[in-house]
């Protein structure tokens, strides 16, 4: 055990805390900076947060606050909330803590006078710690050690950690993605062997730390120490440990190939989870042709199947969950060589999206680590956008020199307006001098007598087995007569004498496409 002065220079505590500090030593109660920010603090860092604990009781601390507001926070579990000069400042009662019969928080808590027996409750050593102005650093677990160490280890039996509450498992998994701290063996062993009991954990406090594991510079390293782990959270992914993808593009199997992908892109939770899901319905879409070589044929829309059935565990956000899931789903897409293409991109996914999935591509690319040509032509599809962006094109219908009250006004009416002005965007989309009143207007005139073409950009085609697909589905309607279809920009072009463009939707609707334009 350590307890004794260090040196505090570097220690600089905010002026609300030091008060309340000295006003309750003052009255006889020892009281502590604990855990975090005594943490952050010997590792170098500056502590953004402060926890105060005291040999005072609840109505103890009440009453030597009692010239101050004082919010009863958690009478059972010994915390107060002091507010001074504007400041919220949680103090809570040295403590021990009763059986956790729910795995998740104790039945009963009970008031201890020494700070050790206090610290004794706490996950890990480098938590375990704390700090006061008389009395310097305790430290009866070797925290300080650990930290130095960079080491992650439970205090006590690590067993019994985990038991009492299971949630410390991804608290132990996040500090070593985000830190770099290496899991000291028994800790390890525990966190394996505990990892079933993550059911009891709810799925929002689950989600908040998956979220900061992810994006934790070290996040690869753990994902691939601790994949049963994860997978045990997201059941779902199971299937891609250890799966041979028996492909020469490939260098790794899918999980690794995932993490490692998901390692390259920048740290935002949404960029990051696509990474980790990108690829979870490859599994389900294996094959091998007769050269032994193993293909995914359909593995985007698998994909987004797969990872709209894990995300259920988790607790994101609607508008997340539905990025996220577009993102799965269209991260194969190709997104074009040439300016045409980019335009038809653009005005498919938007600038935002567009730039997430060439990011996307680009982690892609790296986790595969055999295709390092591939990223010279990712290169020239972002200079391709961004001298798009730079030219200012029409890229919706928006855009358009004429609008629907133009179409009203040349005789169109209902849906027939949505018709023409998506026709006319796609002639706009390949040759962007098309977009005055006056060629519009030749366009339209040329629509309207003839009506034996359509022409649509859908988003979801990202190989060739999605053509063919596309291709099977139109030739299923009498009225279709000749079909033309580009991968590289999802263009499709129908010719026939009154096509009925309702069922083309809907028939590609069904095939897992969407009509943007």
């Amino acid at each position: 055990m350590v307890c004794g002065a260090i040196n505090t220079t570097d220690f600089s505590v905010p002026k609300q805390i030091g008060m309340v500090m000295e006003r309750l030593e003052q009255a006889g109660f020892a009281c502590y900076i604990v855990g975090g920010a005594v943490r952050d603090w010997l590792a170098g860092g500056k502590p953004h947060d402060y926890d105060l604990c005291t040999a005072a009781k609840p109505e103890q601390t009440e009453q030597i606050f009692s010239d101050l507001p004082v919010i009863e926070t958690g009478l059972k579990h010994g915390t107060v909330t002091v507010v001074l000069d504007g400041e919220p400042i949680e103090i809570t009662t040295f403590r021990t803590e009763g059986a956790y019969s729910d795995g998740r928080r104790p039945d009963s808590v009970a008031f201890v006078t020494d700070i050790t027996r206090d610290l004794a409750r706490r996950d890990f050593t480098i938590n375990a710690m704390a700090w006061s102005p008389q009395r310097g650093l305790c430290d009866p677990f070797g925290g300080k050690e650990d930290l130095q160490r960079k080491c992650i280890r439970c205090v006590g039996e690590a067993e019994t950690r985990f038991q009492e509450d299971a949630l410390r498992i991804l608290r132990a998994l996040r500090f070593a993605a985000t830190r770099g701290y290496a899991v000291e063996p028994h800790t390890a062993q525990a966190l394996h062997d505990n990892r079933q009991r993550l059911i009891h954990v709810s799925a929002e406090r689950i989600t908040a730390e998956l979220l900061q594991l992810v994006c934790g510079a070290y996040a690869g390293a753990v994902c691939m120490e601790f994949a049963d782990i994860l997978t045990e959270i997201l059941p779902e992914l199971a299937p891609m440990l250890g799966f041979n993808q028996r492909n020469p593009h490939h260098k790794y199997d899918i999980w690794e190939h995932s993490v490692r992908a998901m390692e390259a892109i920048r740290p935002e939770p949404l960029l990051r989870l696509a990474m980790l899901f990108h690829d979870c319905g490859k599994p389900k879409t294996f094959s091998i042709d007769a050269q032994g070589i193993g293909h995914f044929y359909g593995h985007p829309a698998q994909s987004y199947v797969v990872a709209k059935q894990a995300l259920q565990h988790l607790r994101l956000s609607a508008q997340m969950e539905q990025q996220l899931l577009y993102l799965v789903r269209h991260h194969d897409t190709p997104l074009g060589q040439t300016a045409r293409s980019v335009r038809r991109k653009l005005a498919v996914h938007g600038e935002s999206v567009f730039r997430q999935l060439l990011a996307i591509k680009k982690a892609d690319c790296i986790g595969q680590g055999t295709t390092p040509h591939n990223q010279t032509e990712l290169l020239q599809t972002e200079q391709l956008l961004e001298e798009t962006l730079q030219q200012d094109n029409c890229l919706t219908r928006r855009d358009l020199a004429v609008n629907g009250h133009d179409l009203q006004q040349w005789g169109v009416s209902g849906r027939e307006i949505r018709f023409f002005l998506s026709e006319m965007l796609n002639r706009v989309l390949d040759e962007p001098e098309n977009n005055t009143r006056e060629r519009l207007r030749a366009i339209f005139d040329e629509l309207r007598e003839h009506q034996d073409r359509i022409e649509l950009t859908v988003s979801g085609m990202s190989a060739g087995c999605c053509v063919r697909e596309v291709r099977r589905r139109m030739e299923r309607i009498p009225q279709v007569q000749k079909i033309d279809i580009v991968l590289d920009s999802g263009q499709i072009v129908l010719y026939g004498q009154k096509i009925p463009l309702e069922q083309v939707r809907e028939a590609l609707t069904a095939a897992g496409f969407e009509v943007v334009i």
